[in-house]
């Protein structure tokens, strides 16, 4: 295209010099007319190459004023453009109105009901999922998990909600099933173990006493403790057990409302929180919890995924027909989006002045040239035609005129 302009300068040069010869010699009227197109055309075309030049470096390497515009102005340039994208596209009025002319919470809903679509987002939410429990440490998740659980431990009294939980527990008798076992269980073990009970009351007998009479008081003890943990067993309103129901109910009022109970419970919490077994047992359950989470995303038929896909499905079929919920997400995706927008705008801004400024200015000039070259030598190309035309209306006005 330089080529193309640059002949055509030539053409128009040799051209004037032809019409004025034919002119000097006496051919007529015409060559004057042809001439002064010429002419023109010449002053249009080099008044152009010197604009088209002007924009990329100094015409004929010449420091003329206010040429080599775009390596001089490069860096102004990136500013003003980020300036005219930071006020005319990221505006928030902008952003809102091109988010709202979308639709997204009626096309995201559409495009969620897809069964198809579903499996993907499942499948994406998994491997994401796989891959932050893969990154993240288990000391530091154990360090976190165990540091939150004991500072909530902490930080709230257990005692009246555990004598709340305890008094209902009495009211509806719900620990008789647990004194009927205890029950069972320690008949059981005075059976399994008679010598062993005998031997102990034998033992703490007073050494005067003759080993007959030891071991016949012993039996007796034993024989009695067996009797009584029998009937307890088997008749619930035994004596002993409303003794029991007594003491729950007393302890439970206590740990409502008694301070020195509170506080033991208080320090028997510490020391319980404090003890290495307890941490060791927060920290087991995190890596218990992490191999399940991982195990359950890896699965394609684990209730995890099976849940969140329907989950998926449902939403998006609420989304895609239900008007209030399509208003509600849009209302937050524009939130969000101006949010970013007028928070981040200088910083994105910022992406293209630093990225023009860092450009070099002469191979800028040259990248921006290349790509607009073809029209650039157009305008020389115009000029040249326009310049004629004009040169030509101009002469036959003045001739005529004249004549």
């Amino acid at each position: 295209m330089k080529i193309t302009a640059t002949g055509l300068l030539v053409f128009v040069a040799l051209v004037y010099v032809l019409a004025k010869w034919a002119q000097n010699s006496g051919a007529g009227a015409w060559a004057g007319y042809v001439a002064a197109a010429a002419e023109a055309g010449m002053v249009g075309a080099l008044a152009d190459w010197f604009a088209v030049t002007a924009l990329f470096r100094h015409p004929l390497g010449l420091p003329i004023p206010h040429t080599a515009i775009i390596p001089n102005k490069k860096d102004q340039l990136g500013a003003s453009l980020g300036d005219f994208v930071g006020e005319n596209f990221l505006s928030s009025a902008v952003v809102r109105g091109r988010l709202r002319a979308v639709g997204i919470g009626n096309r995201l809903g559409t495009w969620l009901a897809d069964p198809e679509h579903a499996d993907r987002v499942t499948a994406e939410l998994a491997t994401a999922l796989r891959g932050a429990l893969t990154v993240l440490r288990d000391s530091d998740v154990q360090a976190v998990v165990g540091e939150a659980i004991t500072r909530r431990a902490d930080a709230r009294e257990i005692a009246p909600g555990i004598g709340k939980m305890l008094e209902k527990v009495v009211a509806d008798g719900g620990h008789k099933r647990v004194v009927d076992l205890v029950c069972a269980r320690a008949y059981d073990w005075l059976v399994l173990h008679d010598e062993s009970v005998m031997d102990a009351v034998q033992g703490g007998a007073p050494g005067w006493t003759p080993r007959f009479v030891d071991k016949k008081v012993g039996e007796r003890v034993y024989k009695e403790l067996l009797r009584f943990l029998a009937e307890m067993r088997d008749m619930p309103e035994h004596p002993a057990r409303g003794a029991v129901d007594r003491f729950l109910a007393d302890f439970a009022a206590d740990l409502q409302s008694d301070s020195e109970t509170r506080e033991r419970v208080e320090r028997l919490k510490r020391e319980v929180l404090g003890r290495g077994e307890v941490q060791d047992l927060i920290a087991s359950a995190w890596s218990a919890v992490r191999a399940m989470i991982v195990a359950a995303a890896e699965d394609e038929r684990s209730e995890l995924r099976l849940r969140v896909r329907a989950a998926l499905l449902s939403l998006g079929s609420r989304m895609a027909t239900d008007g209030r919920l399509q208003e509600k997400v849009d209302g937050w995706v524009e939130g969000a989006a101006v949010y970013v927008v007028t928070t981040y705008r200088d910083e994105i801004t910022s992406l293209i002045t630093d990225t023009v400024a860092g450009w070099d200015a002469e191979h800028t000039s040259k990248k921006i040239e290349a790509h607009i070259g073809r029209d650039l030598q157009f305008i020389r190309i115009n000029g040249t035609v326009v310049g004629a035309l004009a040169g030509l209306l101009i002469y036959s006005v003045s001739r005529l005129l004249g004549a």
